[in-house]
Parts: C-alpha cells; sequence; structure tokens
C-alpha cells in the first residue's frame, strides 16, 4: 500500500540575537491535539502550494510575520501521529531573518519568545517525540536531517534519521 501521508510545514523562529525561539503554546482550545503543548508554527499545505509558500503563509497567518530567511533543516515522517492515526510529512525550517511585528496569540494558542537554551533542555510541554530532532533543528551542523518517527497511541515506538 502506498504511504499518502498529510504534508505539512513546521518552522522555528529565532529573535534576531537568535537567543529565543517564537513557539505557540497550545491552549486555546479544548479539541487541540495539541493542546497544552509548546510548539513551532506551521501547518498543512493547501494543493496549490510548495513547502516554502506553505509555511510563508503559515507564518503569516500565525504571526503575523515574513520570513525572509528560511533554513531546510530536515524532514519528519510520522505515521500514525495524527489525531485519527493519520501519517504526516513535515518539512522542518529554522526561520533566522523575518519582518514585522509577532501576534501575541492566534486562534491556536499563546505565542512566546522562549529562551533557546530552555527549549534545548526540553523544559516545556512538548510532543514526547520533539526531545529527538529539536538539538538537530538548531546544531551547528549545517547538514539536513531527514527521519522517520511512528507515533503509536500518541507516542514515539521509534526514531531513526540520515545526515546529509
Amino acid at each position: 500500500m502506498a504511504y499518502t501521508p498529510i504534508v505539512g510545514t513546521l518552522g522555528y523562529i529565532l529573535s534576531p540575537d537568535g537567543t529565543q525561539v517564537l513557539l505557540v503554546h497550545r491552549n486555546a482550545r479544548a479539541n487541540d491535539v495539541h493542546l497544552g503543548k509548546y510548539n513551532g508554527l506551521g501547518g498543512k499545505l493547501e494543493p496549490d502550494e510548495d513547502v516554502v509558500s506553505g509555511l510563508k503563509r503559515e507564518l503569516r497567518e500565525e504571526a503575523a510575520i515574513e520570513a525572509e530567511t528560511l533554513v531546510l533543516r530536515g524532514t519528519i515522517s510520522w505515521p500514525g501521529f495524527g489525531k485519527e492515526g493519520e501519517n504526516w510529512l513535515v518539512f522542518i525550517f529554522r526561520i533566522d531573518r523575518w519582518s514585522g511585528t509577532p501576534l501575541t496569540s492566534n486562534q491556536e494558542g499563546t505565542l512566546e519568545w522562549i529562551p533557546l537554551e530552555r527549549l534545548l533542555h526540553l523544559d516545556l510541554p512538548l510532543w514526547e517525540g520533539d526531545r529527538y530532532f529539536l538539538p538537530l533543528v538548531f546544531s551547528s551542523d549545517h547538514r539536513q536531517f531527514h527521519g522517520v518517527m511512528p507515533y503509536q497511541d500518541g507516542h514515539p515506538v521509534s526514531w531513526s534519521y540520515e545526515l546529509i
């Protein structure tokens, strides 16, 4: 059977001095599968979008910013991740330069600047699997990571990746 995942984007926006990351604290919708967790910004691609234009649209919608410098850090295939066990394929970016004044909240929750050091110490409510790939997003190693992290019942069951 062919693998037909939902294609999405996930972006981690750095502050101008590179010491903080803009995250959404998903605290606005009671039925949100991400409720209570902190996450990067992004979402599903529209049928007429490439991954860069999709992420730029999401950043405009979710944070009111224009991404100027995006770095593709990697991809993750998440079989079984969705609310109903849907499969996801996500392109993960670091946004090093942007313009505009970020919103303080959106329909998903509160937007918060979190110290990068705190995020990398995993001192926040995050998805359990984030601890595996977040260090790669902010690594000084410029190679991209491409991984697979199957989920079952809301938890990762394995993690493997390659750096290229």
